[in-house]
């Protein structure tokens, strides 16, 4: 059963991500959106957090919310896949379930 684990806040702020990925089934899909986006970012506390869940799972970051906080793509963690509104729908079809952490 496949998963879309959806994380909108600051890993700075709350532990959500880590959690997420700590506990989500290999072959999931995270999308980091709102301040969740801060996550996907090269050289942070999470980097190497996100970067253990890159070789297991698809990590997704909105790219309308990395344009609202002025983050360039180019900031992101290499593996990183940017979508969009439309990216999101389907990835929430595709999958089984969606699993937002809070």
């Amino acid at each position: 059963m496949s998963t879309l684990h959806t994380v909108n806040k600051s890993p700075f702020e709350k532990n959500s991500l880590e959690t997420c990925v700590r506990l989500a089934a290999k072959g999931s899909t995270v999308l980091m959106y709102e301040d969740g986006v801060y996550g996907a970012m090269k050289g942070t506390a999470v980097a190497d957090t996100v970067k253990t869940a890159l070789k297991t799972m698809q990590v997704c970051v909105m790219g309308p919310d990395l344009k609202a906080r002025g983050i360039d793509a180019a900031k992101l963690l290499d593996g990183i896949k940017v979508v969009d509104y439309s990216d999101f729908v389907k990835l929430s079809v595709e999958n089984d379930k969606v699993q937002a952490w809070l």
